[in-house]
């Protein structure tokens, strides 16, 4: 097995770095050339007058303007899963909606204050930058299906309508169910979203605004009890369901409720050359609640002791309410810039006070926090520069948000980009305080822990034909983590108790992070699709722990057929990593644990793809981990925790313009 590893990096490697692109690739879709017909008599167009694709918008909470794509690619192929976004840093757990580990270091933390917790079921969770906005011409759907691993699907559907030109609604739902292979893992997600923007017809006021609703249940089996029963390859446990797992009776549940408005006035508005100034007013508000529970009927010895035997229900709870108010102002001169202010109110707390021999455990963190700030962006000759800083001056949990970022075009395919980002904040609420009916797990590290620090500088090197060059340096202060403390039996190779802390380094972290990219093609039809990342973290413990080496591959095939009525693209997709100290999990805190007993990875993934264009409909059809039908089984997404069998799935991407 460990010849097979190496021959496959190898190729893999070799595959990157001599294939040879052609000037112009004939048949791979690259610009949307859709053309959609008006039937909605309100629309600006009459009936049968056709919209370019382009005349579609999709809004970003950050104001980028994309539109919809009905093209087929080997990235739109990556987006095509749970989350709907490129997977690449993540490795995915045996079921659909459970937790996600980590391959790739975070370079950012865009938090100006510490979050709820429980990271672990957040990943499927939409925060305010995952909202967009929409302008359309016409009524807009899009409804994208996908078969799970066993009794489920899931199924995202969005339909978008412009009332007038100055106003848009949208309404989109995400719904996920999957019962899982093992015993005790269903998985099931619900993700509503309702959003509105608006403008006047002089385009003096801008509204926003977005509802969310979201819930995240998972139940949870601990694991494999006895690891010999997936790895020995005895046909009896073929069938997963027959496999051992530590208990049966716990599940977590993440419960989120989110309002949010973004609006602007502008007291001058900057028009033509005679008025080279513009001056607005700015507020945004956010008011979201949040709550996690642990629940399991009786008392399991694998969490240690408990305070009751039956009936055990954790449960967290965090409120916050966030008003940003800005005063911008931009000319040619200066540029845009902005003076922020911001106000946050928090309430983080449980139901209950622990009272112990020792000391007592509060059930509350509750306070409000102000921060002042500003951003800044100009073009200035070919750069273009933003910046932006907010500094908490009331409160103990906020600190500071540097962004800076540079963008340079070289050359019509060269592109430049540089950025700098530097944050301070208190760690999440779960790791200051926090209760439960498992007496391992109740601590208050309020006076314990400091604010985290984290700094890096990063560069891009893009050119449109031999793909884009990503270089990070990051440096870590404070960084804090939860530590997994396990009993371990090493002659019959289980674990028989998980308990957890949370700790805090005192020393620093670094870490460098370097990712390419690109797509090739070669004799017209042919295409090789690289990613390839190198990871080197500088610590004195064990603490932040990710391969050294991750890489994915794509060859493929592609082609219009049937006088270019299907657009086809088939081919291998492969996935391996290095091997590395892999994180555990915790299902009563719903967060990956650190761990430095054991190595795991170092096996590789290969997947078989046909995917399709008929019109505006995509369809996929993926036969997953192939090479797990031979082969040791030693592939673990955490410890006791297996990887995904080889699996086939389906799914579709619809877009229809009325």
């Amino acid at each position: 097995m460990k010849y097979f590893n190496s021959l496959f990096i190898v190729y893999f490697l070799l595959g990157s770095c001599f294939t040879y692109a052609q000037d112009e690739d004939l048949v791979r879709e690259v610009n949307d050339t859709t053309l959609v017909s008006s039937k909605d008599p309100k629309s600006p167009k009459k009936d049968g007058e056709k919209f370019p694709i382009t005349d579609y918008k999709i809004i970003s909470y950050q104001r980028d303007t994309t539109n919809f794509d009905t093209t087929l690619t080997v990235y739109k192929q990556y987006k095509y899963n749970y989350l709907r976004k490129d997977n690449f840093e993540l490795l995915r757990f045996n079921n659909i909606g459970q937790t996600y580990n980590r391959l790739g270091v975070s370079t950012e933390d865009n938090s100006m204050y510490p979050r709820l917790g429980a990271e672990g079921k957040h990943f499927n969770y939409m925060e305010v930058e995952d909202i967009n906005y929409y302008r359309v011409p016409t009524p807009t759907t899009e409804l994208m299906y996908k078969t799970v691993m066993e009794q489920g699907h899931i199924l995202d559907a969005m339909i978008t309508v412009n009332t007038s030109p100055q106003l848009n609604m949208s309404i989109a739902y995400k719904g996920m169910r999957s019962l899982g292979k093992y015993q005790h893992l269903l998985s099931s997600s619900g993700n509503f979203r309702f959003t509105t923007s608006y403008h006047t017809k002089d385009k003096k006021y801008f509204m926003r605004l977005h509802y969310a609703g979201q819930d995240i249940l998972n139940q949870e089996n601990g694991g494999l009890l006895v690891p010999e029963q997936f790895s020995s390859g005895d046909e009896e446990f073929i069938d997963r369901s027959r496999i051992d797992v530590k208990f049966e009776d716990a599940e977590n549940f993440l419960l989120g409720k989110r309002y949010f408005l973004d609006h602007e006035y502008f007291i001058f508005k900057q028009q033509d050359s005679l008025k080279n100034y513009g001056l607005s007013v700015g507020h945004q508000l956010t008011y979201e609640t949040k709550s996690y529970e642990f629940r399991q009927e009786a008392a399991n010895a694998y969490f240690g002791e408990s305070y009751q035997t039956s009936k055990l229900h954790d449960k967290s709870k965090l409120r916050t309410f966030n008003n940003l108010l800005s005063l911008n102002y931009q000319n040619k001169i200066i540029g845009k810039a902005s003076f922020l202010a911001n106000s946050y109110k928090y309430n983080y707390f449980f139901n209950s006070i622990v009272v112990g021999p020792e000391s007592t455990i509060t059930n509350q963190l509750r306070d409000n926090e102000i921060a002042l700030g500003g951003r800044w962006e100009k073009t200035i000759g070919g750069f273009s520069l933003k910046g932006s800083l907010m500094q908490n001056i009331v409160g103990e949990m906020g600190g500071t948000q540097l962004n800076a970022q540079m963008g340079y075009q070289l050359t019509d395919a060269i592109r430049l980009d540089a950025s700098l980002h530097a944050s301070t904040r208190m760690p999440n609420f779960n790791f200051l305080l926090y209760q439960s009916d498992y007496k391992g797990f109740n601590w208050q590290n309020t006076d314990d822990f400091e604010k985290q620090k984290l700094s890096t500088i990063s560069g891009k090197l893009t050119h449109q034909k031999w793909g884009s060059l990503e270089v990070s340096y990051t440096v870590r202060d404070g960084y804090a983590y939860f530590r997994e403390h396990a009993t371990y039996d090493t002659i019959q190779g289980v674990d028989t108790q998980q308990l957890a802390t949370a700790e805090q380094f005192n020393g620093s972290i670094n870490s460098i992070k370097v990712k390419f990219q690109n797509d090739i093609h070669f004799l017209r039809n042919l295409g090789l699709a690289n990613t390839v990342m190198y990871q080197n973290v500088s610590q004195s413990e064990n603490i932040l722990n990710v391969p050294q080496f991750t890489t994915r591959q794509s060859l493929y095939y592609s082609n219009h057929l049937f006088q270019k009525a299907l657009y086809l693209q088939t081919g291998i997709e492969a996935k391996y990593f290095t091997k590395y100290y892999m994180n555990s999990y915790s299902p009563v805190l719903g967060e990956l644990l650190i761990q430095d007993r054991e190595e795991f990875g170092g096996y590789p993934m290969l997947d078989f793809f046909i995917n399709a264009k008929v019109q505006r409909t995509r369809i996929y059809l993926k036969a997953e981990h192939l090479n797990s039908l031979f082969g040791e089984k030693e592939y673990y997404s955490a410890p006791f925790n297996p990887y995904r069998d080889f699996i086939i799935r389906f799914g579709v991407v619809w877009n229809f313009f009325t």
